[in-house]
């Protein structure tokens, strides 16, 4: 597996962040529309994997995320619209299913796509203003979180996680304390490192298990859930460093640091947590040792 990005997906990463930067005081609707008319929702994985780092860089508001990595996985194609996916066997916490035009159900008997109109889906109030839950009602579901769906909230989430920290180490070079920015201070720079370290290790465990995907990897699944616990374990040091670099000014609803804040938050919080993934993944990792 190559680790490095090529010409190619390189010009993409540029692409993307010019598009988002020019766009993103677009209307929810208009940016959405964007974003298809670029068929970013038909890219591999691991371009995938980029547009969404750089969307989750912005807090994007649109069904992108849902689309990609909870509909297609299922349907197997982009939805007709916006879509989103039910396949951890409850319906519960399901991303964009109050807005979505074709929501797929992981049944029992295969996947049925439904008109997203005909879907009991029940809106839930979440810290994220920008983001669209709800909790779904259908029989007969089961449970089958796709791969691609825990990637893309890891690498969302280090999206997140990287416009704090460059947040972050803004306002620590432009903050003066004794007449020197504090970001000369040591104990500033060691909170800084830290939260560049675990984004870094975020990073890399996104990437990889979006390169296992493409190549349908046997150490998929494996990949994924890593991938999904490290970008819990990072979220929780860049938010706690990141509120305590910016002080009280952190805790304001006119700084734009809680937006990133809650967008991490939640893509760690969506489909179980950290712990919940490490354990995940003890269980794989001890299932296919058995089979041996």
């Amino acid at each position: 597996m190559d680790f490095e990005f090529d010409e190619d997906q390189r010009l993409l990463r540029e692409m993307v962040r010019d598009t988002v930067t020019k766009s993103r005081s677009l209307p929810e609707e208009r940016l959405w529309r964007t974003y298809q008319d670029l068929g970013w929702l038909e890219t591999p994985p691991v371009e995938l994997a980029i547009v969404l780092e750089e969307l989750g860089y912005v807090a994007d508001p649109t069904p992108f995320l849902a689309s990609a990595t909870w509909f297609a996985p299922l349907a197997g194609r982009p939805p007709g619209g916006s879509g989103t996916g039910v396949f951890d066997g409850t319906g519960r916490f399901v991303l964009d299913a109050d807005r979505a035009d074709e929501v797929a159900l992981l049944t029992a008997g295969g996947v049925v796509v439904v008109p997203g109109p005909e879907v009991a889906a029940s809106p839930v109030q979440t810290f994220d203003p920008t983001l669209h839950v709800a909790h779904v009602e259908a029989a007969d579901l089961a449970a089958g979180v796709p791969d691609l769906a825990l990637m893309g909230l890891a690498v969302t989430a280090v999206g997140a996680c990287r416009r704090i920290l460059d947040l972050a180490v803004a306002h620590v070079k432009q903050r003066e304390q004794f007449g020197v920015p504090i970001g000369s201070f040591q104990a500033v720079k060691h909170k800084a490192a830290d939260m560049h370290v675990a984004i870094e290790r975020a990073k890399a465990l996104a990437y990889y298990s979006a390169l296992t995907i493409a190549e349908d990897d046997p150490r998929r699944r494996e990949a994924a859930l890593m991938a999904k616990a490290a970008a819990g374990e990072c979220q929780r040091v860049v938010f706690k460093h990141g509120y305590q670099l910016f002080g009280a000014m952190g805790y304001t609803w006119e700084n734009d640091l809680q937006i990133y804040l809650k967008r991490a938050k939640a893509c760690d919080l969506l489909l179980g947590g950290a712990s919940v993934h490490r354990r995940a993944l003890v269980e794989e990792v001890t299932r296919k040792g058995a089979a041996l």
